[in-house]
């Protein structure tokens, strides 16, 4: 897994810097709360046969493509990054969601959230290669390097379940049982456990990849729909997003207790944690991305919101070239498009 992290940083450096040529449609270099952005908005490509809502992202570093789950339109759209259009899609899907490129294989997965089933696809012909059953909802997907193993997230009730899916042979090899439906999960790199969140039980599971079964569970207080996640492995730190009400709740990993909670943006699906400026990003459905300032593992500001567009709520961060993707869905006169936000650290960019 860590060499894997390390191949796609590299290459993701030289696709950070091609994607930022085309001209903005919106500047956002001004925050709401005034003042310098810590995201200024480089880059707006246009989706436009796309209508209605957009689900996950996921990038192919050395194609300089984007791939976006147009769960709404029952399509993936292919965005090359540095001609900024789209230059393909995968037609007759049933409500794509997630959606993860696996450079080894040179293949790309894709679940349908109204069928059953993990799409397997070539790259580069974008031809379907095998089809996964695994049971109602398959949502998120994360995939481990090291077994080469796809682990989706699916079902509802006693009948969800992370899926384990051998994605070279295309056939599930186990089922994780959990109490509800998954939604986001993160996988640690330097250890087993896989952090789950399952709003329909009001908490987080702790699942041992070994031992292929949860080993413990925090409950959650005073907070419910608790849909995306990001990890800190390096100081055992959790971020999970919750939306009623909107907060970012921070957990230690190591005791499972949460170490503080914050006003953050509404409507969230995403988060992602930049290492190299110790900052969290939350893009929410309001039509905003919170910014937390990390100070150490126990403290944090929120010292920036910025302006996106409504019900502009997933997104992927690219960390190498310091790039923030955010999906904009067709709402009345607002355009579907991917809009690409460059990091600044406190010096500038």
């Amino acid at each position: 897994m860590k060499m894997l992290s390390l191949v796609l940083l590299i290459a993701v450096a030289a696709v950070g810097c091609a994607s930022q040529t085309t001209t903005p449609s919106q500047s956002n270099e001004t925050s709401q709360s005034g003042g310098t952005s810590a995201l200024e908005q480089v880059q707006a490509i246009e989706l436009p046969n796309v209508a209605g809502r957009i689900d996950h992202l996921a990038l192919d570093p050395e194609g300089s493509r984007l791939f976006v789950a147009a769960l709404g339109n029952n399509t993936l759209e292919v965005v090359d990054l540095k001609a900024g259009k789209v230059t393909d899609e995968i037609k007759g899907l049933k409500e794509p969601q997630g959606v993860v490129y696996v450079p080894e294989d040179n293949k790309l997965l894709v679940t349908n959230g109204d069928g059953d089933t993990l799409d397997i696809y070539d790259v580069q012909s974008l031809k379907l290669l095998n089809q996964v059953v695994l049971g109602d909802d398959p949502d998120n997907v994360r995939y481990d390097a090291t077994t080469g193993y796809a682990y989706v997230g699916y079902g509802t009730g006693n009948g969800s379940a992370l899926g384990v899916v051998d994605v070279e042979k295309g056939t599930k090899v186990a089922d994780i049982t959990l109490s509800g439906h998954p939604e986001s999960f993160q996988l640690e790199e330097s250890g087993q456990r896989i952090f789950v969140n399952v709003p329909t039980a009001g908490h987080i599971a702790v699942v041992d990849r070994d031992k292929g079964s949860v080993v413990e569970t925090w409950p959650l207080s005073n907070v419910a729909e608790n849909f995306p996640m990001a990890l800190d492995e390096t100081n055992h730190r959790l971020f999970v997003g919750t939306r009623s009400p909107a907060k970012l709740l921070v957990f230690d990993t190591e005791t499972g207790t949460q170490v503080t909670s914050l006003d953050s943006s509404g409507d969230a699906d995403d988060i992602f944690y930049d290492m190299q400026n110790k900052r969290i990003y939350v893009s929410g459905g309001e039509g905003a991305i919170s910014v937390f300032e990390q100070t150490d593992p126990d403290n944090y500001s929120l010292p920036d919101k910025v302006d996106t567009a409504e019900g502009a709520r997933t997104s992927l961060f690219v960390p190498n070239s310091g790039t923030l993707y955010v999906a904009v869905p067709q709402r009345g006169s607002q355009q579907a498009e991917v809009r690409a936000f460059q990091t600044k650290s406190d010096g500038g960019t």
